[in-house]
């Protein structure tokens, strides 16, 4: 049941998003850069990037239900892995796109694959 995909940071351009600030802890934030479509998260004072797209059906996860770094599609329950992308629980059997985030003075930048 692994076939998500971890992007390498030096295969990416760094993009700002957010500041720090604007990403609490277990909080999050929807955005798109050109055609993918992301939410950053912040859990144990870390920020991860993830598809804002369940493989199963294509539901957005920004709605989902997040414990610890599993966070769950609201329609049918399968699970990722934050961290990673890697699907936890069926019925979602392919992993979603985990994007390498940086912060730095302040900012938070998504790397987006070349």
């Amino acid at each position: 049941m692994s076939n998500y995909t971890t992007h390498e940071p030096a295969q990416c351009d760094f993009v700002k998003v957010a500041e720090s600030s604007e990403v609490g802890e277990n909080e999050r934030l929807k955005l798109e850069i050109g055609e993918h479509a992301i939410i950053v998260l912040r859990v144990a004072g870390k920020v991860y990037a993830i598809a804002n797209q369940c493989s199963h059906d294509g539901n957005s996860l920004d709605d989902g239900d997040l414990d610890g770094y599993e966070i769950e599609c609201s329609r049918h329950g399968g699970v990722f892995d934050i961290r990673t992308g890697e699907v936890l629980a069926l019925p979602a059997v392919r992993g979603i796109p985990a994007y390498p985030v940086r912060e730095t003075n302040g900012q938070i930048e998504v790397g987006i694959p070349k």
